[in-house]
């Protein structure tokens, strides 16, 4: 029968100094090692086949009579068939796995953001959901595990705004829907959205459509539009051109202070703006009048800038330049509102069809079964539909000069 070491107390265990092992005693196999002037438990003892040394954790931090339950557990495990230094791997894998998983509801938003930004096609809207879910989301959310997200942590964020700023509180709601979305899919919680609309939000909070005020774009009344055209052609430098050919191209401000030279077709008549600056993600082309010609046709081009209307530095036009200008005219419409315009001309003036002018405002449209029949974009008929708006213009212009 082997021989049992001498059972240490822990006053003569705090004296031990010689380098080496030290059997303390009181289970088998457990030692003292000193090594290099650090102090740790190991229990040496046989696993199967195998003699392992089990680490109990460093001296005194882990005490004598702490080690001695250590090591005792340990030979109990051994008993029941258990490896304690298996078990131990597999402990440490679940916490490294538990501690990957739990994201907080801003990690999990934050990396959402970074991973969808680049399908968005306005910068600014990156800025806007950072915005949005810093102000309204992250001081009711931000801080929670996002596995523990629920109803009333969602409901904290939008009922304080719900009736108020239904918009935006509108917006916000799509916005943790999809990062719990993203969270469910990245395996960091699991169950049900709580900040899904339909059969759920819906049951309690109000319909958007019953306390969000529609605000259409300010748009120019037919009967105005000659007094402005003649009043912007009177003015110089490029905001004002660009303006015209927004009005004569019935495009969005954003389409005309982003075109480029390397767009416009001049032979055959033809702007073709791509689909990367297309708000349905759809190339668009658009017929150009004899005005629009005319007006291209006398800008003047910047070497250093492919840009058709660009500032005086080269640089594409801010997105509220345009609007200052119509301010300072005095307009009480801003310039969006001149697609509004045109499509009342269409409808009130002309006998074109309206997916006509549809397809003039690159309007997607909302029938699958219409969409899915269009087989072209109506080129040659929107170049006629384009040549009777500019000369519409130009008739009442002239009338207006007189």
């Amino acid at each position: 029968m082997p021989k049992r070491a001498r059972e240490l107390t822990a006053l003569a265990v705090s004296k031990l100094k010689e380098q080496g092992r030290h059997a303390v005693g009181g289970v088998d196999g457990l030692h003292l090692r000193i090594s290099a002037g650090a102090r740790a438990w190991v229990l040496r003892i046989q696993i199967g086949d195998k003699r392992r040394d089990l680490g109990l954790g460093s001296y005194p931090e882990i005490s004598l009579a702490e080690a001695r339950d250590l090591a005792r557990n340990y030979r109990k495990d051994v008993h029941r068939g258990i490896d304690p230094l298996t078990h131990k791997r597999q402990l440490k894998s679940a916490l490294r796995s538990q501690q990957a998983s739990e994201k907080t509801f801003q990690q999990c938003a934050e990396a959402y953001v970074e991973a969808k930004s680049s399908e968005w096609k306005n910068p600014k809207h990156r800025q806007q959901w950072s915005n949005t879910l810093t102000s309204y989301a992250y001081p009711h959310l931000g801080h929670l595990l996002v596995s523990e997200v629920d109803l009333p942590h969602v409901l904290a964020c939008l009922e304080p705004i719900w009736k108020s700023k239904n918009e935006t509180a509108s917006r916000l709601r799509g916005r943790i829907e999809a990062v719990l979305d993203f969270a469910t899919v990245r395996k960091y919680r699991a169950g049900e959205n709580p900040a899904r609309w339909k059969g759920h939000l819906e049951t309690i909070l109000p319909a958007p459509s019953k306390v969000q005020e529609v605000r259409h774009h300010a748009a120019m009344p037919l009967n105005e539009v000659a007094t402005f055209i003649s009043t912007l052609r009177q003015k110089d430098g490029i905001s004002p051109k660009a303006l015209e050919f927004l009005i004569l191209t019935a495009a969005r401000s954003g389409e005309v202070r982003g075109a480029t030279w390397d767009e416009i077709d001049l032979s055959n008549r033809v702007w073709t703006v791509p689909a990367a600056r297309m708000k349905a993600r759809s190339e668009h082309r658009v017929p150009l009048s004899d005005a629009a010609i005319r007006l291209l046709e006398n800008l003047p081009r910047l070497a250093e800038s492919p840009l058709v209307f660009p500032s005086t530095q080269g640089k594409q036009l801010s997105d509220m330049t345009l609007t200052q200008l119509m301010r300072r005219m005095e307009a009480s419409a801003v310039p969006h509102g001149f697609r509004s315009t045109f499509r009342d001309w269409v409808g009130e003036r002309t006998n074109y069809a309206r997916e006509l002018a549809e397809q003039a405002l690159a309007h997607t449209l909302e029938s699958k079964v219409e969409a899915a029949y269009r087989r072209g974009d109506g080129l040659d008929k929107r170049r006629e539909m384009m040549q009777d708006w500019a000369t519409y213009l130009e008739k009442i212009v002239e009338r207006s000069d007189h």
